[in-house]
């Protein structure tokens, strides 16, 4: 029991330092030495560890990584950007657009989707208005993670709740309960990240030119895919309120959206050549420590052991946002979903749940897959990124807040 949350234990401090005497540490080696531990060790059996790595999930994020590199190598990523936040008359008003615009996106689009395609355009408009990369990468991140809370299918955790938690019309439950206070918290992530990064803001922004396509014939197939991606959503969505036992997967969306550039693209080899593979390393690692730590038992011990109300919005708010950071927001509620299912939990108290385990991604870097997404991206791409102090001087406040804020809404009105 004890090796495993040692092993999560040692993977937390490395990922906070990232630095081992003069050797800089990547996340996704941090991740994958967790793995490696565990399997040398005994916690987990070789065939255990191999059916722990979630394909479905690989597959999604291989899919919307080729859709992601054909959109910046083709330059139909600097396009959508402008149209986008073009108008942007200050940083200000660029900040605010990224936090809403990116947020509702994730809401319908799915988290790490936008936060594959939104970090080469936070990094575009970095490099063209000399705003400070890690303020914009922390804006997509607390973007997408606050936006994606008020829709079943903003996330996997959401969705795992929509269908397994008997929630009627999980659209219009999620949305009616959780919409108001997700604008707020947005919001209030605006107001926060202007309090800490003052000197970024009240800048004029002047440079609005619109730079060429680069590669007509992909952007093109780029453009086809993105328009797949949209209209596989909207019928995902349809899917949910017509016929919810249908098992229409993220990931057929994911490879079908994918498909026109691997089928049509004459440069298919160098776009997968150049795909963050790494990501998908660290992805699978994960999977493995937390199968790892998850058959340990020693988490859930703790919450049986811990007398708490289990269905009390207060008690699924805080245990949520805090065993996330240790076994992930995706586990946390397979095993907490049952636990309210057999208590006969209300609605509200199941959308609780879909707050707090989404929520969690603003308190440390680990807290959601779209954080890691976002900073390997920035590392791969632009050799910028954020430490894990860099980004929990923010997420800590600004998660706290979110919290109450959910539990305001959720509990008391």
């Amino acid at each position: 029991m004890v090796i495993p949350v040692a092993v999560l234990a040692v993977v937390f401090a490395l990922i906070a330092v990232r630095q081992v005497g003069r050797v800089r540490l990547q996340i996704w080696q941090i991740m994958l030495f967790g793995a490696v531990a565990v399997l040398v060790t005994g916690q987990i059996a070789p065939i255990d560890a191999l059916k722990s790595v979630n394909l479905d999930v690989i597959l999604f994020l291989f899919g919307m990584f080729v859709v992601g590199q054909a959109l910046e190598e083709s330059g139909y990523i600097i396009r959508l950007s402008h149209r986008l936040f073009g108008r942007a008359g200050s940083s200000d008003h660029l900040i605010l657009l990224v936090l809403l615009g990116m947020g509702v996106a994730s809401a319908f689009l799915m988290n790490d989707t936008v936060a594959i395609v939104g970090t080469p355009v936070v990094l575009l408009l970095s490099r063209k208005h000399g705003i400070s990369s890690k303020l914009l990468l922390l804006t997509l991140a607390f973007a997408v993670t606050i936006g994606s809370v008020m829709s079943p299918i903003g996330n996997p955790q959401n969705l795992l709740i929509a269908i397994n938690g008997c929630i009627p019309n999980p659209f219009t439950t999620f949305l009616g309960l959780l919409a108001a206070p997700t604008v707020i918290n947005l919001l209030l992530a605006y107001a926060l990240l202007r309090l800490l990064y003052g000197n970024q803001f009240r800048r004029r922004l002047s440079d609005h030119s619109q730079e060429p396509i680069k590669d007509h014939g992909l952007a093109l197939l780029s453009k086809v895919s993105v328009v797949l991606l949209v209209l596989l959503i909207l019928a995902k969505i349809a899917v949910l309120f017509l016929w919810p036992l249908i098992d229409f997967r993220l990931t057929y969306i994911a490879l079908i959206s994918a498909l026109p550039i691997l089928a049509l693209s004459p440069r298919r080899l160098d776009i997968i050549r150049k795909l963050d593979w790494y990501t998908l390393i660290f992805f699978a690692a994960m999977f493995i420590l937390m199968e790892s730590v998850w058959e340990s038992g020693f988490f859930q011990s703790m919450i049986a052991g811990a007398n708490l109300d289990i269905t009390s919005i207060p008690a699924i708010l805080v245990v949520s946002v805090l065993f996330s950071q240790l076994i992930s927001n995706v586990p946390l509620v397979a095993l907490y979903l049952p636990m309210l299912t057999h208590a006969g939990a209300s609605t509200r108290e199941m959308v609780a749940l879909a707050a707090g385990s989404t929520i969690a991604g603003n308190l440390f870097i680990l807290g959601a897959a779209s954080n890691v997404i976002i900073i390997q991206n920035a590392e791969k791409r632009a050799g910028e990124t954020l430490t894990f102090l860099e980004f929990a001087r923010v997420g800590i406040p600004l998660t706290i807040v979110n919290t109450m804020i959910y539990w305001i809404f959720l509990a008391l009105t």
